[in-house]
């Protein structure tokens, strides 16, 4: 059932977030008309119980808060300045993906990014995590020819290039692990037994330190120096590469910017350099700029 509560939720929070403040009257309304009631049997009105038991769900599924305004009996969404991009971007995507499901006669006009697994895996994970019980998981990594099954406990997830990852304590495991949610995460089973996250792990303080998901490496956090072609300036101010980046002024100049990161030199950072071709150079540290010349060289050499 809560698998298939997990689509209204995301209407629910789409709808009031949408109108800003909202009515319970006004609600109901709109979900007479919505898509996703011809599929839910003699529930053609959203009833007070049912609205408050997803205001409930929503706060323990997504962080959340959906308040009333007692003057006016209108609902809204609580501003809640911790970890306001995450917020920001949990709107932004649960709106997009509401306005999808409503725009389906339009699906040749609307183009957008597949995510593997997304629909299949998130709703079990995120409610596993939700009710803290371990999961048993069978995954194939590319890099081995059989799959192997684990008992793990859900840290996070994290979006990382159209790809979801989850990052899990896995049984005889020292640290915990990222595993993709494509076509590797063969199954997944949520188990009885319950578990609790540690009390101090911070999911933004994790991959603070990184950019993508390859964490825990020998790679350390260092300040890296990388220059950028000046056309290419506006889409790095725009889009930043990490949180800790910004403009190395005395060092720039009219024909190219100097942007400054504090961050571990990992493989993804490094292919993200790659991906920017002749207009970005890294500068320092010394060793990733080598890692970095050493991959060009073989990549000529395929020429």
């Amino acid at each position: 059932m809560a698998k298939n509560y997990f689509k209204r939720y995301i209407w629910l929070i789409e709808t009031i977030n949408r109108n800003g403040h909202i009515t319970f009257s006004q609600l109901s309304n709109y979900w007479e008309g919505c898509g996703l009631n011809d599929k839910i049997r003699n529930e053609r009105k959203l009833s007070p119980k049912t609205f408050f038991n997803h205001i409930n769900a929503i706060k323990d599924m997504f962080g959340l808060q959906i308040k009333c305004n007692r003057s006016n009996g209108e609902y809204y969404i609580e501003d809640n300045p911790e970890g306001g991009e995450i917020r920001k971007w949990l709107l932004e995507s649960l709106s997009m993906n509401n306005l999808l499901n409503e725009s389906r006669d339009m699906h040749d006009r609307i183009l957008f990014e597949k995510i593997p697994s997304s629909q299949k895996w998130l709703p079990v994970i995120v409610n596993a995590m939700r009710d803290g019980r371990v999961i048993e998981m069978t995954y194939q990594s590319f890099w081995r020819d059989v799959p192997n099954t684990y008992k793990a406990k859900l840290y996070c997830l994290k979006l990382f290039r159209q790809r979801w990852y989850m990052l899990a304590m896995s049984e005889g495991k020292k640290e915990p692990r990222v595993y993709a949610l494509d076509e590797r995460m063969i199954d997944i089973v949520v188990t009885d037994k319950k578990y609790k996250l540690p009390a101090n792990f911070d999911a933004v303080k994790f991959f603070a330190d990184y950019f993508g998901v390859i964490v825990g490496t020998e790679n350390k956090p260092t300040k890296i120096k990388i220059l950028v072609d000046k056309l290419q300036e506006k889409f790095f101010d725009s889009l930043p590469l990490h949180e800790t980046q910004h403009k190395v002024e005395a060092e720039s100049d009219e024909d190219y910017t100097v942007y400054q990161y504090h961050l571990a030199p990992t493989f993804d950072f490094k292919q993200e350099i790659l991906s920017r071709g002749p207009a970005v150079t890294v500068l320092e540290p010394e060793s990733f700029r080598q890692e970095v010349l050493d991959d060009i060289r073989d990549m000529l050499a395929n020429y």
